[in-house]
């Protein structure tokens, strides 16, 4: 299916630049210096009369009205809880911090915990960049700036003292910087092909840290459909109890736990809506991707609460079923509502009309190999966008909270490389690597803009817990 564009033409994220030479695009990445010193990118970010009450009320109004408690609630755990669910918070913030220009297809919500382990339609492992609802093109700068602040975060959380936690903000940039440069020096396919796997992993970490992340990839490959539908769902015994679930006996659904989990009937929708919206996923395939999901039925819908700074918005899991030999064949997707990024307020507008299409680009783009399933989809009824994905497909993130400085360090310059290879797959790695150069000037900064914006996180925090406290949000028992 062709990808609509607000215009009609052929979406892009930016247009590539004319044949100049390398040596011509790098010289003008240096050049932006003039414009755009190095250093100035400790500056800005937390200004004066900021108001993060107020966009968290005002995203408030357009989520489910019964989950909001939850999300504030979810975010009034910690700081770093509130860091990951205030996106729109840092997008206003961000607008106020220098950029030098060029654009890249910004994950948009970079903090450390949105780098993982996923599969690839060829069944291999490999470690990117695994949330993608905020992405638009955007200035470089942005992810780069989450992502550290993010990191400070975490390494104050842990108890780190204050050079400690400079000095593994600025490891980690200058990693984002070093690796920026070898892809910038790559071939256009060399970078396009570019995928880790992993024994990449493995490698990346000392020999302390390796058991830990080999049972990281062993539980990441533990996480399939077979595991969602054991963990989500039940099988109805003849006379309606519960019974444990088996493959291809019984009546499966997915387990009803309100509020975190409940059926259409609780929601307010019907099966018939769903399979309408069903219909429209499938037209946003492939012709081979199609022939695969029509192998499949829909036995069960619930609405599910995931994440942090998602709840609220509506999200689906659909049980879908094919027979097979060996008894009933299941998997998991999940249907996820896909609403206008929080950086689209401050940038020029999505070249898609379709929000769930703008997320499957953004994710095509900067993941590379990815998820089989991925789709795009419309309610009917209400207009609403989706995007569509497996559950869990060998999804897995490594425990921040049991790291020790150097795990942290190993694992946070992992996901700068990974965020470089994005930026690489989008943008124009010579002329971002040509202003950030082989000094240290920019890592600095960042340490000291992550410094500033961490306090500033904390701040916010204590603001959300009092909001919540005093009533002017909501909070909830349930998280």
């Amino acid at each position: 299916m062709t990808a609509q564009t607000r215009d009609g033409s052929d979406p892009s994220v930016e247009d590539w630049p004319t044949a100049e030479s390398w040596r011509e695009r790098r010289a003008a990445g240096r050049t932006l210096r003039a414009e755009v010193p190095r250093s100035s990118h400790a500056d800005g970010g937390v200004e004066a009369g900021r108001d993060p009450i107020g966009i968290l009320q005002a995203q408030a109004a357009a989520r489910v009205p019964d989950l909001i408690g939850i999300r504030h609630s979810r975010m009034a755990q910690s700081p770093f809880a509130f860091l990951r669910g205030a996106a729109a918070v840092m997008a206003a913030d961000l607008v106020t911090t220098p950029a030098t220009g060029p654009y890249v297809q910004l994950c948009g919500d970079a903090h450390i915990r949105n780098f993982g382990t996923f599969a690839t339609p060829e069944r291999n492992l490999t470690f990117s960049i695994n949330d993608f609802d905020e992405t638009l093109p955007g200035p470089w700068e942005w992810d780069v700036k989450r992502f550290a602040a993010s990191l400070r975060v975490v390494a104050v959380e842990h108890g780190f003292d204050t050079p400690v936690c400079r000095e593994l903000v600025a490891t980690a940039v200058r990693s984002y910087r070093e690796r920026l440069a070898r892809y910038a020096a790559m071939s256009s396919l060399q970078v396009w092909y570019d995928l880790k796997g992993p024994d990449d992993l493995l490698q990346h970490y000392g020999t302390d840290a390796r058991q830990q992340i080999e049972r990281d990839i062993a539980k990441a490959h533990r996480r399939d459909h077979d595991r969602a539908v054991a963990k989500l769902t039940e099988t109805l015994g003849d006379g309606g109890e519960s019974a444990t679930v088996g493959r291809g006996s019984g009546n499966v659904r997915f387990r009803e736990d309100p509020p975190l989990q409940v059926h259409l009937a609780s929601s307010g929708h019907d099966m018939d809506e769903v399979l309408e919206t069903f219909n429209s996923y499938r037209a946003s395939l492939s012709d081979d991707k199609r022939v695969l999901v029509n192998r499949y039925r829909i036995v069960d819908v619930a609405r599910r609460v995931v994440g942090v700074g998602s709840v609220g918005t509506l999200v689906w899991v659909c049980l879908l079923e094919a027979s097979s030999r060996r008894g009933a064949d299941r998997i998991v997707l999940q249907v996820k509502q896909a609403q206008t990024s929080v950086l689209e307020p401050h940038l020029p507008p999505s070249a898609f009309s379709h929000d769930g299409r703008r997320v499957i680009a953004g994710q095509r783009l900067t993941q590379g190999p990815t998820d089989v399933f991925l789709g795009w989809c419309e309610g009917p009824r209400s207009g609403r966008h989706y995007y569509v994905r497996q559950l869990w497909d060998r999804k897995g993130r490594s425990d921040l909270t049991t790291m020790n400085l150097r795990s942290l360090r190993e694992h946070a310059t992992l996901c700068s490389w990974a965020l470089a290879r994005a930026h690489a797959r989008s943008g124009d790695a010579t002329v971002i690597s040509g202003y950030l150069g082989r000094s240290d000037v920019f890592d600095q900064a960042v340490a000291t803009f992550a410094e500033r914006y961490a306090a500033c996180t904390a701040s916010d925090h204590r603001s959300l817990v009092e909001a919540i406290a005093d009533g002017r949000l909501q909070g909830s028992e349930v998280i």
